[in-house]
């Protein structure tokens, strides 16, 4: 809504001098603006998304080649316990 203001002044001339003020409000914009910091932040939230997920797997990854380390160990181990065994039956001369 227009507010318009009319101020009239006369000298001693007699001469009558008019001022008009108009006050526009002014309009918002289109709400590309925002709609482009929206675009932005969204993205921003996608990227991070995608680099914990990442993230996420190389621990999993980590987390699965301890395991199967862990495993080998565990077979090597029994191995050599099978080997000390043979040897003492053979020492030993037991079967």
């Amino acid at each position: 809504m227009t507010e318009e203001r009319i101020t009239e002044t006369h000298d001693q001339a007699g001469n009558t001098h008019t001022t008009i003020v108009r006050d526009t409000p002014q309009s918002s914009s289109g709400g590309a603006g925002k709609w482009i910091v929206i675009l932005i932040v969204l993205m921003a939230v996608v990227a991070a998304a995608y680099f914990i997920a990442q993230g996420s797997g190389a621990e999993i990854a980590k987390d699965n080649a301890i395991g199967e380390a862990a495993g080998q160990v565990g077979e090597a181990a029994q191995q050599v316990g099978n080997a000390v065994e043979d040897v003492a039956d053979n020492v030993t001369g037991d079967e």
